[in-house]
């Protein structure tokens, strides 16, 4: 149990990413409990932030750069993460352009290689979907879909129910603050009640 006095949806990924200190109690995260693993956790944790949170003013390298410099990661990998990411993702033409210049799929791609850059174990994603054209949501989620198959723990957070259950082991549905659904994805999508009021069917 952990309490923080932030109050934001934010809060509890902040948390789990050790950049919030919780004001009472213990955190266990991967192993490590919060607040005395916080550094630790760092290098463990990816964490896209919604809406991109990027450094609009730096190139698409220098982004990727500065995360693993602030991650510790010494040149080498540093070097051979950035050039994985570039093209893992599709980002090699615009490695020299400022991030807050590019399209909106291409700037989430880039947050995402951000999250990646000390290949954590632990992948929290916030509203990765939101701004998306229709078509990007759906590159988006088959994106989603092949980290969750390589084997990387994604904590997802998105408005997105039908998809998300799709891709989901585990979900936990939340209105007003409040957990209405939980269980397996397969549990709640035989749910009448949720296909009903978040599904539409």
């Amino acid at each position: 149990r952990c309490l923080s006095d932030w109050s934001s949806d934010v809060c509890s990924s902040d948390l789990l990413c050790g950049l919030l200190t919780p004001t009472a109690g213990e955190l266990e995260v991967l192993g490590l409990r919060l607040p005395a693993a916080a550094e630790a956790l760092k290098r463990r944790i990816g964490y896209m932030t919604q809406r991109f949170s990027l450094f609009d003013d730096l190139t698409v390298r220098e982004n990727l750069e500065f995360v693993g410099t602030v991650q510790g990661l010494d040149r080498t990998t540093l070097a051979r993460r950035v050039a994985e990411l570039l093209h893992d993702y599709r980002l090699e033409a615009q490695t020299g352009q400022l991030a807050g210049t590019m399209s909106g799929g291409e700037q989430q791609m880039l947050a995402i290689g951000r999250g990646l850059m000390a290949e954590p174990r632990l992948l929290i994603l916030d509203e990765p979907s939101l701004g998306l054209s229709p078509l990007l949501v759906e590159e988006m989620f088959a994106l989603i879909r092949r980290l969750r198959e390589s084997g990387l723990a994604i904590l997802l957070v998105e408005q997105n129910v039908a998809q998300s259950l799709e891709i989901a082991d585990r979900a936990y549905v939340m209105e007003n603050g409040a957990i209405r659904f939980e269980g397996t994805s397969a549990q709640l999508m035989a749910s009448d009640e949720l296909r009903q009021s978040y599904l539409g069917v």
